[in-house]
């Protein structure tokens, strides 16, 4: 190993947290060898998550040979083919590809796939367990499927997170060009630890670091194959720049030869939601935007997701509202509800409701002054002009249960389930562009792109940004990934004060 790796290596050492989740011998002697190498960072991901399907895989086996009336020995061949099937058709269905950053950072995107995969395993399960003279073969891989479609993801999830806290494997991370795009792409590295990649520095002949988060500049286009030696270059994101179209074909090969990992960042990037490329047009490479088409069939079947969704939410979440309303009660006086207006569809005003998590004083709860209505008796009350968060609050806000009541606006249709944050009126009526009301095309959301990406860490050029994106590349399929990546961005607390 070279003294630069040793050196890049020590350094990173510092980054482990104290309570980080140590790996096992055999990973961390690998993580000692040159990490510049992707492969050796995709090879210790993929073999925990085989790890983690084959713990699945044997919790599910057991599951399942019980519930078909398998006993004693004969429970063992059905859970050695389901561990075996199981490993088979994972790798297979691409479930253990790992080179990209999404597969890095979350499982949300093999979803799709990991369900597909149990409903292919399914049927050799149940011709098993009937060879095996089980006497409810259908029963067994019924069982076993379902347990192995909750598990799995749960022990995937868990392997993600071993690998998202070892410090060896983050890349580090240099960024091509400056200025505004550079300082964002590095502000969101920064925030989304996740992707594992740790920005060190810039390079660029004209640089504007003001731009970039204070990284250092580390030298201009013709220093890069330098630069990517001293420095243990691991990846490198090519952001806007000025320099001529030969130099950075000439950078790119720079990066091919040293073998570092090359992502480009796309002229307008901010309009691409919802892009698909196009292989090519006469060996030109494309990213085709189709022209946006809501059509009544795609509205019904938004609607439908929403009530179906807020309905059986409610009717579940009764007892934990009636909990929290009692803590809420009893940890200061007030009403637990209050309302506020904020910006619908097509700007109409509607009452958001949600819990209330600060502290209202007497003169407040009577109405003087007051600027808030509670929905449940019409009472009148201001927050003080320094708000002062409750206990019950602060533990509503970080797990965003204070959020729980607008289910009730996406049952009234006031909201959806995903759409644009709902803003305050008077940040409404701020946004002077014309391409803003392109926001108010669909409901706002309990959740949407802005929660997944920072929530409360986002300024609201940023948000309105994500809106437009997302109103003008909607799709169902969209709305299906955005809400399942809200439960693990709630349940970590990204971006919530």
């Amino acid at each position: 190993m070279s003294a630069t790796t040793r050196d890049a290596d020590a350094a990173r050492g510092h980054l482990w947290p104290s309570s980080a989740l140590r790996l096992a011998p055999v990973l961390e002697a690998e993580l000692r060898l040159d990490t510049r190498n992707t492969a050796v960072r995709a090879g210790v991901l993929r073999r925990l998550l085989a790890l983690g399907d084959i713990l699945a895989a044997l919790s599910a086996g057991f599951g399942g040979a019980l519930a078909g009336g398998l006993g004693g020995v004969e429970i063992l061949p059905f859970v050695a083919l389901m561990v075996c099937g199981w490993a088979l058709v994972a790798f297979a269905g691409g479930l253990y590809a790992a080179d990209d950053l999404s597969s890095w950072a979350s499982g949300i995107g093999e979803c799709g796939r990991l369900g597909a995969m149990v409903l292919v395993l399914s049927w050799p399960l149940a011709g098993g367990a009937w060879l095996q003279g089980a006497d409810a073969p259908v029963a067994a891989a019924l069982v076993g499927s379902v347990l192995l479609l909750v598990v799995a993801p749960t022990t995937r999830a868990v392997a993600r997170a071993v690998v998202h806290r070892s410090a060896p494997l983050r890349q580090r991370t240099l960024i091509l060009g400056s200025g505004y795009v550079a300082g964002q792409i590095v502000d969101r590295l920064r925030r989304h630890q996740e992707y594992g990649l740790e920005p060190i520095g810039l390079v660029d002949d004209d640089a504007h670091p003001g731009g970039s988060s204070g990284l250092p500049v580390l030298g201009g286009f013709a220093d890069l194959r330098q630069v990517l030696s001293e420095h243990a270059v691991d990846r490198v994101i090519i952001a806007f720049s000025l320099v001529s179209h030969e130099k950075m074909l000439e950078s790119i090969r720079a990066c091919r030869q040293g073998h570092v990992a090359l992502d480009v960042v796309p002229r307008l990037f901010e309009f691409l939601e919802g892009a698909r490329s196009l292989d090519q047009i006469g060996g030109m490479p494309l990213m085709s935007l189709g022209p946006q088409r809501l059509s009544r069939t795609s509205q019904l079947a938004k609607r439908s997701l929403d009530v179906a969704v807020a309905s059986t939410a409610l009717t579940v979440c009764a007892p934990l509202f009636a909990l929290i309303a009692v803590a809420i009660k009893l940890g200061s006086d007030g009403p637990v509800l209050f309302s506020q207006p904020r910006a619908g569809r097509d700007g109409r005003p509607f009452r958001l409701l949600k819990l209330r998590t600060m502290i209202v004083d007497a003169d407040e709860r009577k109405g003087e002054g007051g600027l808030e209505n509670d929905l449940s008796d019409g009472v009148m009350f201001k927050m003080h002009a320094d708000p002062r968060v409750t206990r019950v609050g602060r533990l509503l806000r970080r797990l965003s249960l204070d959020e729980l009541p607008q289910l009730v606006n996406v049952a009234r249709g006031q909201m959806s389930l995903v759409g644009p944050r709902p803003l305050i009126l008077s940040e409404s009526e701020a946004l002077g562009e014309g391409w803003h009301a392109r926001r108010f095309d669909l409901r706002p959301g309990l959740t949407g792109p802005w929660q997944i990406a920072g929530r409360s860490d986002l300024t609201v050029h940023e948000m309105v940004r994500m809106d437009y994106q997302y109103v003008t590349g909607w799709s169902l399929g969209r709305d299906l990934a955005i809400l399942a990546a809200t439960l693990p961005a709630v349940a970590v607390g990204r971006g919530a004060y």
